[in-house]
């Protein structure tokens, strides 16, 4: 299942819901889940399509299981029907184009990012002389990023004035679905809800002067709209990330082209090691890091404001956002 949060107009203002897609067409899950269950011999149905399939897509992780098959059978009733509307004239399917999209999970409960291609280290080597530390090849490492920093696809990513290099960053990731601590290798997929296309927007120039004071990125990463998700979230049911084509493009021109079979740690690994005694929750996320070749960096080629960057991943879809300057500056 591809899964979005749309946001909709309502009387007291937007509003955040979370859908599926279906062909061109976006299918509101709880409005769907409430004909579903009225067709039904319930008299209850949008308390329970409230628990069930709740119109929080973090909510909606929380519900497991039982949620999945409830959104499976009200997808498959409102396509088999093709009822549009609600019984109070709610809007039911919206169309895939036009139709504004927030990343899939608004704001997650947390953010960690790694650096899990091998490719991208060893470019990092060529770059600076400086060779990978051996500990970056006995466990996986990450840093913690701004969940309030997140924005979706074809929103605004504004330049920070107090960098030259801003730089695209073509990874992707996964977002736990359920509650975990002590997670083994073996059981960690089942805690995966997800994955998404992920840019990690980064102030080249801070970074170094950051790191050297032994601490992780600061200002380098955390900006506002620093952390782009979307367009959708995909089911691990229909997604093998063991071998993706990966591409970002400037302005519609190919930057960057690689694949996630590269990736040395693999999402299970990350989640066994982060777990160690540390409890995962559901709207965690985890960023893969950066592809070979994935960011302007390592290709000495930088972006600017005004440019379009796309980051397309095989079986995701593409992440569309414009670089803007801040007004007034």
């Amino acid at each position: 299942m591809k899964l979005v949060t749309l946001e909709i107009a309502t009387p007291t203002g937007p509003e955040a819901r979370i859908g599926a897609i279906a062909g061109d067409q976006i299918i509101d899950l709880n409005l769907a889940c409430r004909l579903h269950l009225a067709a039904g011999d319930t008299g209850r149905a949008v308390e329970i399509a409230d628990a069930l399939v709740p119109p929080d897509m973090i909510a909606f992780f929380t519900g497991g299981p039982m949620s999945r098959r409830a959104a499976d059978d009200a997808l498959a009733y409102v396509t088999e029907t093709a009822m549009t509307h609600g019984p109070a004239g709610e809007t039911v399917i919206h169309p895939l184009e036009g139709t504004k999209l927030l990343a899939p999970v608004p704001r997650p409960t947390s953010i960690r990012d790694t650096l899990s291609f091998e490719g991208h280290m060893i470019n990092f080597e060529r770059r600076t002389g400086k060779k990978t530390p051996p500990r970056w090849y006995e466990t996986p490492i990450y840093y913690k990023g701004n969940p309030a920093s997140v924005v979706g696809h074809e929103a605004e990513v504004v330049w920070p004035d107090y960098t030259e290099k801003f730089d695209y960053e073509l990874e992707f990731g996964c977002f736990i679905g359920r509650t975990g601590s002590n997670v083994s290798v073996e059981c960690a997929r089942d805690h995966i809800a997800g994955y998404t296309i992920f840019n990690d927007m980064s102030a080249r120039d801070v970074i170094p002067g950051e790191v050297s004071m032994f601490l992780g990125p600061g200002k380098g990463k955390d900006m506002d709209s620093g952390n782009v998700m979307g367009p959708c979230l995909v089911t691990p049911d229909e997604l093998d990330v063991s071998n993706l084509d990966m591409r970002a493009r400037v302005n519609g021109e190919v930057w960057s082209h690689s694949n996630s079979s590269d990736m040395y740690w693999s999402f299970e690994q990350i989640i066994a090691y982060i777990s160690r005694f540390e409890t995962l929750y559901p709207g965690d996320f985890i960023g893969s890091g950066t592809v070979e070749n994935g960011c302007g960096d390592e290709l000495e080629r930088w972006i600017k404001p005004g440019d379009v960057v796309e980051l397309e991943v095989e079986g995701i879809g593409i992440l569309r956002n414009e670089v803007v300057r801040a007004s007034g500056t």
